[in-house]
């Protein structure tokens, strides 16, 4: 079966309110469905586990998340409210209720949003049994600004806006995207996006179920030829780690920016042409020191896989 989506441009005055990079994002989500689950948080197993091929930069988000949960159940809160933008299939929103609910807290709120509904479907399932006494989850089908729009100011404890998100928001959305996540953020904002200098994805599988790919960085535009003979088009912007910040600091103190996974993924093996463990413990060892030392690099973090930025409120 063969999709044709229109460009950006196509639907002007529809009856969609949605932006038009939102939808257009959303229906390439929609297309492959599964097979982003797969590609982007691997095969599953325990809530805290990463076998994606971004396990590194997961694990790296995972201790901001953790952190941030951790210091506000020592403060004496027990009730904390979630947000996140763009949650896709529900993996981080899923994991974030249910650490919340192992340190502790007694009422716990996940608002989960996203455009695509049928990302909005697997979170459903995804979050199917976790709902209890203390731990409520919603989900729904919406695009990051009519969303937040609903939102009270710094009413959210965590808000989570992660990976693709912002690189599929159009120019003209992504200041206004921005001033919104901080408005609604009361204790900790981390957000992630591609870098200009990462190595290629087609965001919704894995590259190499792509016969053809092109990213237009004149247009932000990303042009995706299936292997399955699905054609995708949506906006794509790849970001330098200075200009995402621009993006937050007239809202809200910026209080790390740094890069996820300098050099994990470009030495990761290849089954079909590595031989088995290649790339021993001691490799892993001395490129997590490499993280260390060139994660908050000016120059280095513009080639990072993601570019993460945590933030405070603006109170």
């Amino acid at each position: 079966m063969s999709y044709r989506f229109a460009p950006p441009l196509a639907g002007l005055g529809s009856a969609d309110p949605r932006p038009l990079s939102a939808r257009h994002a959303a229906d390439a989500y929609d297309a492959t469905g599964t097979a982003y689950l797969h590609y982007a948080d691997g095969t599953g197993g325990q809530p805290h586990e990463f076998s994606s091929r971004y396990a590194f930069a997961d694990r790296t988000l995972w201790s901001r998340i953790e952190t941030s949960l951790a210091a506000l159940h020592a403060s004496g809160r027990r009730a904390i409210r979630i947000l996140d933008i763009g949650c896709g299939p529900g993996t981080w929103t899923v994991r974030t209720a249910r650490r919340a609910a192992e340190l502790g807290f007694t009422a716990i709120e996940c608002r989960g949003i996203d455009p695509s509904p049928g990302m909005i479907a697997l979170a459903r399932q995804a979050a199917a049994g976790l709902e209890s006494a203390t731990t409520g989850l919603s989900f729904e089908v919406a695009d990051l600004h009519s969303a937040l729009a609903s939102e009270d100011d710094h009413g959210a404890d965590l808000v989570l806006c992660l990976y693709g998100v912002f690189n599929h928001l159009a120019a003209p959305l992504r200041a206004s995207a921005a001033q919104a996540l901080a408005r609604v953020n009361g204790g900790t904002l981390i957000v992630t996006a591609r870098s200009v200098g990462s190595l290629p994805t087609i965001y919704v599988a894995g590259i190499e179920q792509a016969a053809h790919y092109v990213q237009d960085n004149d247009a932000d535009r990303m042009e995706v030829d299936l292997a399955d003979g699905t054609h995708l088009a949506f906006d794509s912007h790849l970001f330098r780690a200075s200009e995402l910040a621009a993006l937050f600091a007239p809202h809200c103190p910026v209080r790390e920016l740094t890069g996820l996974d300098l050099f994990h993924s470009r030495f990761a093996c290849n089954p079909a042409w590595n031989p088995a463990g290649a790339n021993g413990a001691e490799t892993i060892d001395r490129l997590a020191r490499l993280e260390q030392l060139c994660s908050a690099d000016e120059v280095l973090i513009d080639s990072a896989a993601h570019i993460m930025l945590v933030a405070e409120p603006h109170l």
